[in-house]
């Protein structure tokens, strides 16, 4: 509860924690479970894309049997180019990958026995060595330069920690602590925090903020655009209101007299913390001794400018902020080479996203925005064509009279727009009429209901993207997904809405359209031209060829765990009648193949029984071979055979 009441009638004073304490109670309850590893080879379904590390792109066609001198195996069938086609056998399947980019096109079928997939591949690895070279030196770069060594926690920096209203979640306690360490030591720091909106990034570089002015540094935060700035500002004022220092916002909704006594105050060190956009990075902005800069979504600033964050990063220590989600097999080829934190835990008391999808309904859309409304929420209306977003905007005045509605999209002005949002986030109106351009980095816990109008004409991710605009706080949010009335629906677009409406949690189609936003995340660390490789290759394979050129640049060889070579004549397979799914038994032998220790076959033999019944013999010499090859590579064996089945 966050406020108590007064009834006069029943005699009944109620006081919530905040009224007593002067904060809200810490936020308990288990924490949610980390994300999983995002797409697995065991989501593969007949059709799709996959790229072998040795032959290249092709197509997965099914699980297949194949006899060969009176043994039975089982292989997984793949078509090329023309009529290629390749039987890889089940234990083999650590060289094959999903194929996944951002992108719509088509991938190229690679050919059997041509040189095209290894120019390809040396291509991709080539542009890898030299982007890693490169942030390998900026790397020791920093190593070997000194700045500035910040002091130890002081009791206030306690005292401001503890006044934080929440529980932290474990990611962000992690990365506070990682945060800490850098600004500690003498080496200038250069860290990535990553995390959706609301996870908790914005409270780590409070943290990290108020450490640097406790030792008499001034802190700049730049951020992309004005609203973003307004919204930090707000923020930063309310979180530090108990303690002496100044902060300020540089942007346009400043006038040019305050702006001049902002530049002036931050020259003179009587600013101690600035807030703006890249109106910061302007030759009169001067700082007495800047000692931290904060930045939000730096891949969304144009090369100018991030030219000259480049040139402070080397005296000043950095932390950029990015909302969209990273990968975690990138998270971990690019360890040694940038310092990265990853919050992926989201706050607990989140409740997943109530979805409809429906024909428009003028009846249901009213009841649901008056909904909203009667808790003193929000709603963000989503119409993405400015030809007749004004026509909507008519049709919502008659529908919804006395409710506020604002538009926005993008062939406003900057300024026009930036103040809209603003009348927004403020309270002024009820209903933001809009494009996509809802901010990504915004933070909007009061908007709690979605309506997105044709939403059979957008993909999946960003659907995933403009659903995820609400439910930013502890109240049940909901979204409407709409398609005009009498409209017969492409098989496609059908499923699509089907699968995100099913998957409020992260399901096998959440995990694509997931998998779509952390490519483009990936893009924004490694830079546009990396793009290319990765369409190349499939973002997979360009992962695990980064993680070994990075390795070899630090001097290491890949981490090579011994695979043993197992060519046992006996029937080792899982017969169509036991296990047909075919997704199923991709994800059974993987299980076998990853297995390490004899616990994990029990484990497995134990589910199958309970799930299959009792496996027939081809299963259980699976299981056996399986058990013998962990007893080999204990003993380094690099190849077990038995020929004849004596």
């Amino acid at each position: 509860m966050e406020k108590g009441f007064i009834c006069h009638n029943l005699k009944v004073a109620l006081f919530s924690e905040k009224d007593i304490w002067g904060k809200s109670p810490g936020r308990t309850g288990k924490q949610r479970k980390k994300s999983e590893e995002r797409i697995l080879l065991e989501d593969l379904k007949l059709g799709d894309y996959v790229v072998h590390e040795n032959y290249g792109i092709g197509i997965f066609r099914g699980v297949t049997q194949v006899e060969n001198d009176g043994v039975t195996r089982e292989y997984i069938l793949l078509q090329y180019a023309g009529t290629d086609k390749l039987y890889l056998p089940v234990e083999k399947l650590d060289l094959l990958y999903k194929y996944t980019t951002s992108e719509e096109k088509t991938p190229r079928l690679s050919k059997l026995g041509g040189s095209e997939w290894e120019r390809t591949r040396k291509k991709v690895s080539e542009s890898i060595r030299e982007m890693a070279e490169d942030l390998l030196k900026l790397y020791a770069t920093r190593e070997a330069s000194e700045g500035y060594a910040f002091s130890l926690d002081t009791p206030w920096q306690r005292e401001f920690e503890e006044s934080f209203p929440y529980e932290e979640t474990p990611d962000q306690l992690k990365s506070i602590k990682e945060v800490k360490s850098d600004m500690e030591s003498k080496q200038p720091m250069d860290r990535l925090i990553c995390g959706d909106v609301g996870y908790g990034k914005t409270e780590v570089a409070m943290r990290a903020v108020f450490k640097a002015i406790m030792d008499g540094k001034q802190a700049a935060i730049l951020v992309p655009t004005t609203v973003l700035a307004e919204q930090h500002y707000r923020t930063f004022t309310e979180r530090f209101q108990d303690y002496p220092c100044t902060i300020e916002v540089l942007s346009r909704f400043r006038i040019s007299t305050q702006q001049k006594h902002i530049i002036s105050d931050v020259q003179k060190g009587v600013t101690d913390i600035v807030i703006g956009t890249h109106r910061l990075l302007s030759r009169d902005v001067q700082f007495k001794d800047l000692g931290l800069l904060v930045i939000d979504e730096e891949h969304r600033f144009g090369v100018a400018q991030k030219e000259k964050i480049k040139a402070l990063k080397q005296t000043v220590d950095v932390i950029s902020l990015s909302a969209t989600p990273i990968p975690r097999s990138l998270h971990m080829s690019l360890t040694g080479l940038r310092d990265l934190s990853l919050i992926e835990t989201p706050p607990p008391e989140r409740y997943p996203i109530t979805t409809y999808v429906l024909e428009y309904n003028d009846d249901i859309i009213s009841r649901a925005i008056r909904s909203e409304l009667e808790r003193n929420g929000q709603i963000f209306f989503v119409h993405n064509r400015i030809e007749d977003i004004h026509q909507v905007y008519e049709h919502l005045q008659e529908l919804l009279p006395g409710v506020k509605i604002a538009v926005g999209h993008g062939r406003m002005k900057e300024e026009e727009l930036s103040r809209t949002v603003m009348d927004f986030l403020n309270g002024k109106c009820q209903v933001f009429l809009c494009t996509t351009i809802i901010e990504s980095g915004l933070d909007m816990p009061n908007v709690n209901t979605i309506i997105i109008d044709e939403a059979d004409k957008m993909g999946l991710a960003q659907l995933y993207q403009l659903r995820g605009r609400v439910g930013r706080s502890d109240r049940i949010a909901y979204a409407y997904l709409t398609y005009r009335q009498d409209k017969v629906l492409t098989e496609t677009a059908q499923k699509r809405l089907n699968a995100i409406r099913e998957f409020n949690e992260l399901g096998s189609g959440m995990k694509i359209a997931l998998r779509d936003l952390e490519i483009r995340g990936a893009g924004n660390i490694l830079g546009a031209e990396q793009h290319g490789y990765i369409h190349a290759v499939g973002f997979d394979l360009y992962c695990r060829l980064l993680e070994q050129e990075t390795a070899r640049l630090k001097g290491r060889s890949p981490r090579e765990e011994i695979t043993t070579q197992m060519d046992i004549d006996v029937d080792y397979y899982i017969p169509e009648a036991y296990i047909p799914d075919s997704g199923a038994k991709m994800r059974l032998y993987r299980r076998l193949l990853l297995a390490s220790e004899q616990q994990e076959i029990d484990d497995i033999r134990s589910e199958l029984n309970d799930r299959f019944g009792h496996p027939p013999q081809p299963v259980e010499n699976f299981l056996q071979i399986a058990s013998l090859r962990i007893m080999a590579r204990e003993k380094e064996i690099k190849s077990l055979r038995r020929k004849g089945r004596q």
